[in-house]
């Protein structure tokens, strides 16, 4: 890809509470990739930042590439082996990218890249087809009891939030995890199809994954893994339901391996102007995406501490190799 940083004045760049001084660089183009297939959240995101970067002019040229597979593991992997020291090279990840790295045991893992900015949150739910004989958590955990095998969920990549969801799940049924028959898929549309085809008991995925089909009567939701009612959406918490699941999965914008200090502290200026504009408040609020921006040495101590609780969940759950 074609690239060019030009210089400019020198400006103070924030950085979550920390001030970097450096000469500012400005970003005329800007890859960005998706280590999953289309339709799916990371997919959704790496455009959502593409569309607004662009509505705001901040970066005019702008290319998104779509690399599925293993969690994104596979383009983490490919990212690292092609992106090194490239200052307009971008990969969104987030929490699932966390638990594949550690299922799949990667020989590349986040701390192989830049981070810059975790950049939103959102509550995962549980859905079934409209015309299911489940109704609400008490009828799937019962069905998980009686038969753990035989219910099928439908999610994104072993080792993510959508599984360590089930598995939590499965926990406050009375459920060893281990037991539980979890279908991952690289994109959100595949586990869409497979959901609307009957292929599966059940679905998880962030509320936007399944938000057009549940607005539309196709699925209904089960449960949404916050410890209180959203506003996006009036679907039942798993806690007022009796099964304590606060779950809250995370995207994240992150730099290739070896950019200089200046190129990152640029990089972070451009992220964090775009999470502060309208328009991209106002598409996180259609998404039903928080907005939970972090960056800086902040976000890089958060990503420590999430990887190394997540190692010891996916122990607990019996779900990492």
């Amino acid at each position: 890809m074609n690239y060019s940083f030009s210089l400019k004045l020198a400006g103070t760049v924030m950085v979550g509470t920390a001030l970097l001084s450096a000469p500012a660089l400005a970003i005329d183009s800007l890859s960005i990739m998706a280590p999953a297939g289309p339709g799916g959240g990371w997919d959704q995101t790496a455009r959502t930042i593409q569309s607004t970067l662009q509505s705001e002019g901040l970066v005019s040229n702008i290319q998104v590439s779509n690399v599925a597979g293993a969690g994104g593991t596979i383009g983490l992997q490919q990212f690292i082996n092609q992106s090194s020291g490239d200052p307009t090279a971008t990969i969104v990840g987030g929490y699932v990218m966390v638990g594949a790295v550690i299922a799949n045991a990667s020989p590349v893992g986040l701390d192989d890249i830049t981070p810059l900015a975790r950049l939103t949150g959102e509550y995962v739910v549980v859905v079934v087809p409209a015309d299911s004989e489940i109704e609400n958590a008490q009828d799937l955990a019962a069905m998980l009891a009686e038969d753990a095998g035989g219910v099928t969920w439908a999610g994104g990549s072993a080792g993510g939030v959508d599984h360590i969801a089930v598995g939590r799940f499965a926990q406050e049924a009375g459920v060893d995890p281990a037991t539980i028959n979890y279908i991952p898929y690289s994109g959100g549309g595949e586990a869409l199809a497979a959901i609307l085809g009957g292929q599966v008991t059940a679905g998880v995925s962030g509320y936007s994954e399944f938000s057009a089909q549940i607005e539309a009567g196709e699925l209904r939701v089960i449960g949404i893994t916050a410890p209180e009612a959203q506003d996006y959406t009036d679907a039942p918490t798993f806690v007022e339901q009796g099964y304590n699941l606060d779950i809250q999965n995370w995207r994240m914008i992150a730099g290739a391996p070896d950019i200089t200090d200046e190129e990152k502290a640029e990089l972070i200026s451009v992220i964090q102007e775009m999470a502060g504009s309208d328009a991209w408040n106002d598409e996180l609020r259609n998404r039903g995406w928080v907005n939970t921006y972090m960056d800086g040495q902040a976000f890089e101590d958060y990503l420590a501490n999430e990887i190394e609780s997540t190692t010891a969940i996916l122990q607990e759950l019996g779900i990492s190799q």
